[in-house]
């Protein structure tokens, strides 16, 4: 489910009651183009009135087995945004409405004996389908169905559910689950007569229904940027502005309807998601258990980083940025953040550790080559903490700049920001589970952890689901105790790094220790403030991996598997060598990166 859940009001011609209406954060305003509706607009239903609704509010045409002409020309003249077609319209009738530009709803009614495969020649030929309560007529009947039944619907296109839905309901609303629901519709469960709602009620269930949303995990940041202890923003004064502006509008951005279907249609046509989750048989053997891969490592670019540059850049463009700042570890993320310049026509500055220039020259090339220019960070141990420090005095110093973080760190908004933009990954796994094994939940999710932005990602669904065991591992270089080492939870302590509250490794006086790992992504002295939360509240278990123990993994990954993992993803694979799992169990590992790479790196050591 998407944090923001749509929310469409329908059956509406009254005037003064639209005026009341479009001051709250609705989606969706429906009329009924449907004369045997008792909120049917009329014949002589005045266009104008329909010109004042905002534009973020999509205006929805509903009709039952009207003409395609007919509705055509209706919604050019009401410049209708969506249809929403509630009668025994053919796929091929939702294609061709489609195709004309606009959205498409297909509305169906269902009872216990529904047949759901009947949907299937309707995905792709509408945007969204609206699952209303069976009845005798073509319209809404006021009643409920039984939501239960939707357990049985593992399809592809997103729902909106209806029927009878008020007021009482809003707690039956937050608690029903289904990885494709993406919004509700409401219409005579708010009605003072028809087609006139009761504008407070609308609002309160509105505002009680996203606040349960928002409010609903425990391990979400709150409204002052903390994850229990960890987070805020401690920031010089040079920086307020900026991360002001962001903090003020990330939210509201990021909910829009227009960055919403960006977003998606990017996602889907430019990087490649959904991206598969690969059951690999001969690890599964290996390990007694069932294990599935989530393959970040076949995006665009070859890593889970582009899921959070795709967002940022638009983001970036709503605020009017031209200038992007990055920071990069092992690459993957200024590669990610130069594809996205290039795309959009920005110009894009890199800052990366001299040390992991040279140890990532693959990725070096391919970012200027993508015309980025590459800064080597050359203070401390030139890595990713050295990276970091001169792209936020960039930043400082060019405050007309966006500065698009790569990880779940920094001040408040970034981690909850980037960790909303790869929670893409943890939403597609529990779709993708139904279809697998016929549930949304595994046993078990494993992820690598430096600053934490996959990890993130592939808990963020998960974070309230206690049954699922969540495995963040960390890289421990030589050895946690051999003081060459980046295991941050294990050794750190409670302190602060770029911009927020977290546990770090520092000594005595509080200077941070240079970390080590052999994985230029993971040789971070810090880690995100929500993975110090989950850390200090026992969410989440914690795990350490040499240098040896990932070299090991990836290669018993790619003679058993035939793929070569990035080495980041590497310390994941060789967690499992330090579990214990059940025959029964389901296990998703992040397959966060692939390998090409690190090439010289395991030529060296391998």
């Amino acid at each position: 489910m998407t944090e923001h859940l749509k929310i469409k009001v329908c059956g509406l011609r009254d005037k003064d009651n639209l005026k009341e209406l479009m001051e709250l954060p609705l989606d969706y305003m429906g009329f009924i183009y449907y004369s045997k509706s008792a909120r049917f607009v009329g014949d002589d239903f005045d266009a104008d009135i329909l010109k004042s609704i905002p534009s973020d509010i999509r205006k929805v045409g509903v009709f039952v087995n009207e003409s395609v002409e007919k509705i055509l020309l209706l919604a050019e003249k009401y410049r209708l945004d969506v249809i929403q077609l509630h009668g025994d319209e053919t796929p091929n009738v939702c294609k061709t409405i489609k195709d004309s530009g606009l959205e498409v709803f297909k509305a169906f009614q269902l009872n216990e004996s529904f047949q759901f495969e009947q949907l299937e020649s309707y995905h792709k030929k509408c945007d969204y389908f609206l699952f209303d309560t069976k009845s005798e007529s073509y319209g809404g009947s006021g009643k409920k169905f039984n939501w239960q039944i939707l357990e049985k619907y593992k399809g592809e296109t997103a729902f909106f559910l209806s029927g009878g839905i008020g007021i009482d309901d809003v707690e039956a609303v937050k608690e029903f689950q289904h990885p494709k629901l993406i919004g509700v519709d409401v219409n005579s469960g708010f009605e003072e007569s028809p087609a006139v709602k009761k504008v407070g009620l609308v609002k309160e269930f509105v505002k009680s229904v996203r606040e349960k949303k928002m409010s609903d995990n425990k391990y979400a940041v709150n409204d002052r940027g903390y994850y229990g202890q960890f987070g805020g923003a401690y920031i010089p004064e040079l920086m307020r502005a900026n991360v002001d502006e962001l903090r003020e509008n990330y939210l509201k951005i990021l909910s829009s309807e227009q960055f919403q279907k960006d977003y998606a249609r990017l996602l889907d046509n430019y990087v490649g998601r959904p991206t598969p989750l690969t059951k690999v048989e001969n690890l599964s053997k290996r390990f007694g258990t069932n294990i599935y891969l989530k393959r970040e490592d076949l995006n665009h670019t070859g890593a889970h980083k582009i899921n959070n540059t795709i967002g940022q850049i638009l983001l970036a463009k709503h605020l009017g940025k031209k200038r992007i700042i990055a920071e990069t570890g092992a690459g993957q993320h200024g590669v990610a953040t130069a594809t996205v310049c290039a795309l959009f026509g920005l110009e894009c500055v890199v800052h990366m550790g001299a040390l992991d220039v040279e140890r990532q020259a693959p990725n070096v090339a391919r970012m200027q080559m993508l015309g980025a220019t590459v800064i080597p960070a050359t203070s401390g141990n030139q890595t990713l903490k050295d990276a970091t420090n001169e792209a936020i005095r960039d930043w400082i110093a060019n405050p007309h700049s966006f500065y698009l973080i790569g990880s779940v760190v920094g001040p408040h908004p970034y981690p909850d920001m980037v960790s909303r933009l790869q929670s893409i990954i943890s939403e597609e796994i529990k779709e993708q589970l139904v279809k697998e094994q016929d549930k949304q939940n595994p046993d078990c999710v494993i992820a690598c952890v430096g600053g934490g932005s996959n990890a993130a990602g592939a808990f963020y669904h998960f974070l309230d689901e206690k049954e699922v065991n969540l495995v963040a591992v960390e890289a421990s270089g030589m050895g946690v105790d051999s003081g060459e080492t980046a295991a941050t939870i294990t050794i750190g302590d409670v302190g602060f790094i770029h911009g927020s509250k977290t546990l770090l490794m520092q000594d005595d006086d509080g200077q941070i220790i240079e970390p080590y790992s052999i994985s230029a992504g993971l040789d971070y002295p810090g880690v995100g403030p929500l993975h110090a939360h989950l850390a200090e509240s026992g969410r989440a278990q914690f795990l350490s991996v040499t240098d040896q123990e990932a070299l090991d993994a990836a290669m018993v990954l790619a003679k058993t598997e035939g793929i070569i993992p990035a080495l980041e993803s590497a310390h994941a694979l060789a967690a499992l060598e330090k579990m214990k799992f059940t025959k029964d169990d389901v296990v998703v590992l992040n397959l966060s990166g692939r390998g090409d790479k690190d090439m010289e790196t395991y030529m060296n050591n391998l």
